[in-house]
């Protein structure tokens, strides 16, 4: 069976150089071929066989392997780790990646999380260390990579060596071992590091030719397409087209699709079943995301390729949702399968959790596996900007976990009524496009909340406290109730605490507190208060000289003790002091 050609993915951190490294593979193949020889797809760029043998020469004799596969498809994907919704069965859409990596800045956020969705798809990638042509001193010179190396100033060389090893031992962080591209022993085990220059071109014909290389050699069977079977593929993008309505952008990647063709779009409901009105590609050569583009429409597209399709009844359809094409005959199974590759991608969820929502389903995929690795439960994920039911459907979480009562969004917008809610809501929307961003800043936010919520806890119970009696002169009442004028020497004082003498025995509740004649709920540390407190005589239970304490209930001792690192070291040492006091008579009270 022949082989289609890999298709191949570019991912990174912002600003590293993504598309550069895009532009100028798809650049040097144009300007080092025949006219035409590139060919633009929707969300694609088809880089023949021909053209890279002209791109990276006498290179490719290097592999000592017979080169089969008719060329690279290079996915152009819309913004940041929408890779992640090019799912297909069995993996990632991406048959092999390139991550691109700032030599001079190392492994970021982004590019850690588009290692680790790489990763756990299982799918080869290679790094292009971009941006040599920064480091200081670099010069411009010609010949391969290699030469252009050895051609630098000894400091430079150093440089280089330096940066690329600190990357080697970032990534060996990652548990992934890698080395520069011409000192791989093993493919299958180390990653290839390219150092390049997205600027000057430096290293783009050694990348074509490693990827070739590694495309061929290890992705064999993966790359066995029969043109005449039904077309299978994956959404990349749904768009409004001026005369068109409703678009789909698609990459197919099995099979041939025909006008009038039937086929079944998998749904997070009933899948959709239409047929094909029209299927276009961008002139070749021309840039698809530009409006000027023109289209030519086709009669059918054999993959892997990518292609618009114009269909009625796609107003339903999300992107990373798969495609298949089929016959009546054999519609219901279809329905079946796409139904499966769907359900095999749909969230575990759990009884309690996390609301999360994402813009497409692999996307929603990739946020379930980093949340599963930080044993963070999801009650719900689903596709699509944040609703107002999320945050109702999140904030019923509270009295069960209230560091549960959040929405998380990855590449989605909050909903206008979501908006005018969030103000009066207990959930929290927490919202980025690195999902490791999101997870980071939950891990923050649940930790700032259990604080708070401890906190709130400790103001539910009876507070620390020792208060000395003032004397005789400030007496104002000697029973029912007594009233009196005290110190307050440690903690704080709240209407409602009972009070014990400092051998244990019990004196009363404070019923109430003045300061000025007001009233108040609480006095603290330094106050001169008067208290009354119902059921005893001064003179009788209680001399004008006492000094008392708190008489903290057992249960609440439990909670402080709990809560301690919420407490100032003067409210430990007088629970301590409390707890020697009532463990005179209970040795095991409050244990």
């Amino acid at each position: 069976m022949p082989l289609r050609s890999p298709i191949c993915t570019v991912e990174g951190h912002v600003d590293h150089g993504k598309t550069s490294i895009l532009d100028k593979i798809r650049g040097t193949s144009v300007a080092k071929a025949e006219a035409g020889a590139i060919t633009q797809a929707i969300g694609a760029s088809i880089i023949p066989l021909e053209t890279i043998k002209k791109v990276s020469g006498k290179l490719l004799d290097t592999l000592n392997i017979k080169l089969t596969i008719p060329g690279l498809l290079f996915v152009d994907t819309p913004g940041h780790a929408a890779f992640t919704s090019l799912r297909k069965r069995g993996g990632n859409l991406a048959d092999i990646a390139i991550v691109v990596i700032d030599i001079n800045e190392g492994i970021m956020p982004q590019t850690q999380e588009a290692i680790e969705i790489l990763k756990s798809y299982k799918t080869p990638f290679i790094i292009a260390l971009n941006k040599i042509d920064l480091i200081k001193g670099y010069k411009k010179t010609d010949g391969p990579l290699l030469k252009k190396i050895e051609s630098q100033d000894g400091a430079v060389k150093k440089q280089i060596e330096t940066k690329l090893y600190e990357i080697v031992g970032e990534l060996h962080n990652l548990e992934f071992e890698s080395e520069r591209f011409d000192r791989v022993n093993d493919y299958t085990k180390q990653i290839a590091l390219v150092p390049t220059s997205a600027e000057t071109g430096a290293g783009i014909p050694e990348l074509l030719m490693v990827m070739t290389g590694l495309a061929q050699r290890y992705l064999g069977d993966k790359l066995e397409c029969d043109s005449k079977s039904p077309a299978r593929g994956i959404i990349l993008e749904i768009k409004e087209e001026k005369g068109l309505g409703k678009t789909l952008d698609v990459i197919l990647y099995d099979g041939c699709l025909k006008i009038n063709n039937t086929f079944v779009i998998g749904s997070l409901g009933e899948p959709i079943v239409t047929k094909v009105k029209a299927l276009m590609q961008p002139s070749p050569l021309q840039e698809m995301r530009d409006k000027k583009t023109k289209y030519k429409s086709v009669k059918e597209v054999t993959a892997a390729t990518g292609v618009k399709i114009s269909a009625k009844d796609i107003d339903d359809a999300v992107a990373g949702m798969p495609i298949h094409s089929t016959s009546e005959d054999n519609m219901e199974k279809i329905k079946e399968k796409v139904q499966k590759e769907v359900k095999e991608v749909l969230i575990q969820t759990d009884k309690e959790g996390v609301i999360v929502k994402a813009d497409t389903l692999g996307s929603l995929e990739a946020v379930d596996n980093l949340l599963k690795e930080k044993d963070i439960p999801i009650r719900k994920a689903t596709i699509g900007d944040i609703t107002k039911k999320d945050m109702t459907e999140a904030e019923s979480m509270y009295e069960t976990d209230p560091l549960q009562t959040v929405v998380l969004g990855f590449n989605v917008k909050v909903s206008p009524k979501a908006e005018t809610f969030v103000k009066s809501s207990k959930a929290k929307i927490i919202t980025d496009d690195v999902i490791y961003k999101i997870i980071e800043n939950l891990e923050k936010w649940q930790e700032a909340e259990k604080k708070r919520q401890e906190a709130k806890q400790l103001e539910g119970i009876t507070k620390p406290c020792r208060i000395k009696m003032l004397g005789k002169g400030y007496i104002f009442r000697q029973n029912n109730p007594a009233v009196f004028g005290v110190d307050i020497l440690e903690g704080v004082l709240k209407a409602g605490t009972p009070l014990m003498k400092e051998n244990g025995s019990k004196v009363g509740i404070v019923k109430s507190i003045q300061l000025e004649q007001e009233t108040i709920e609480r006095a603290e540390k330094g106050q001169q208060v008067a208290i009354s407190v119902p059921g005893i005589t001064i003179g009788r239970q209680i001399e004008e000289t006492d000094t008392f304490l708190s008489d903290i209930p057992e249960e609440d001792f439990r909670k402080a003790k709990k809560l301690k690192e919420h407490l100032s070291q003067e409210e430990k040492n007088m629970l301590k002091k409390i707890a020697e006091i009532k463990r005179k008579e209970n040795p095991v009270w409050g244990i």
